[in-house]
């Protein structure tokens, strides 16, 4: 064997060995996706962080679309939607699975109506402006909630666009009426005088969900395990310590803690099962965006769901 035969031998080994080490330290490393003020946030608050034996790579988004989109690239392991954006997500073929579900209350998604609006029940609303974010939760419940009272959402003039927007324009009068969610609810109820037509309940089941990259289900499931039980633990803190999650929260939105209290009372959001009720209510949602086609076509979602991590939620509790 000539010298340089040898060297080139050696020379290969050791890439090998380093490729194998610089696999071994990314196994050990959980790429997380955030939003602001999101689970980070409750999980550090809760205490659940000190112990981890591994490296959580936390990023934080400004919304979940790019999170999603993060997710999609395999450029994170796990993150988290509201359960009506997941159905674009799924639909796409994005190579996630849901993993964890959080159930909220139903009075924290509502349609507002401004301070001395004319406007008393759903029906009145024909005809009016009514503003959600497209594809989105408040999109889902406006339909929701006008099918629900036999009411052809054709006859409302739905109108998208953000929250942001959408809040000035209900207290500006541009638009007759607002589907949103919490922390927005609050908000505007509290700082604009915005009243509630009609809130979730009876309606709309109101999840989100936790959502894992095939590959990291697949490499790192432990850790996703783990993970997940802290992240439940979290959650089940922080519907007893309300006023110390919204101080904290606060602090990083500069929202009123009084304002993001009521907010986490109303959502009170709390870890459940993955089981059929969560699966057939998710379908239900999908089949009602197929028939009023913002979803482009039907699709199955039983196959969104890995219920191999209940035992995460089990020895949380």
């Amino acid at each position: 064997m000539t010298i340089i035969r040898r060297r080139t031998i050696l020379a290969l080994g050791g890439a090998a060995l380093l490729g194998s080490g610089a696999r071994a330290r990314a196994e050990t490393v959980l790429r997380v996706g955030d939003q602001i003020a999101g689970n980070r946030s409750v999980m550090e608050a809760a205490g659940v962080l000190a112990d981890v034996p591994y490296q959580i790579r936390w990023s934080q988004f400004p919304a979940a679309a790019p999170l999603l989109e993060a997710l999609n690239a395999g450029a994170l392991d796990v993150g988290f939607t509201g359960d009506v954006p997941f159905l674009f997500v799924y639909a796409s073929g994005v190579p996630v699975r849901v993993i964890g579900v959080v159930r909220g209350g139903a009075k924290s998604q509502a349609i507002l109506v401004p301070r001395g609006s004319p406007i008393k029940t759903l029906a009145d609303l024909k005809g009016r402006k009514l503003a959600v974010n497209k594809g989105g939760n408040g999109h889902y419940l406006a339909l929701a909630l006008l099918d629900h009272a036999g009411i052809d959402p054709t006859t409302v003039n739905i109108v998208t666009m953000p929250p942001p927007d959408a809040r000035l324009a209900l207290a500006g009068g541009a638009v007759d009426a607002w589907s949103v969610w919490d922390p927005y609810v609050s908000i505007a109820i509290a700082d604009d005088g915005a009243r509630v037509l009609v809130d979730a309940t009876g309606v709309y089941g109101n999840k989100s969900f936790d959502l894992a990259h095939l590959d990291a289900i697949a490499s790192k499931r432990a850790m996703l395990e783990d993970f997940e039980r802290r992240l439940a633990r979290a959650r089940r803190w922080a519907l007893s310590h309300v006023e110390e999650n919204a101080a904290q929260v606060s602090a990083l939105t500069r929202i009123p803690a009084p304002l993001i209290a009521q907010s986490l009372r109303n959502r009170a959001a709390t870890p459940i099962a993955i089981d059929d009720q969560v699966i057939a209510e998710t379908q239900s949602e999908a089949d009602l965006f197929t028939r009023y086609h913002v979803l482009p076509a039907h699709i199955d979602v039983s196959g969104a769901f890995d219920r191999g991590f209940a035992g995460a939620l089990t020895v949380s509790q």
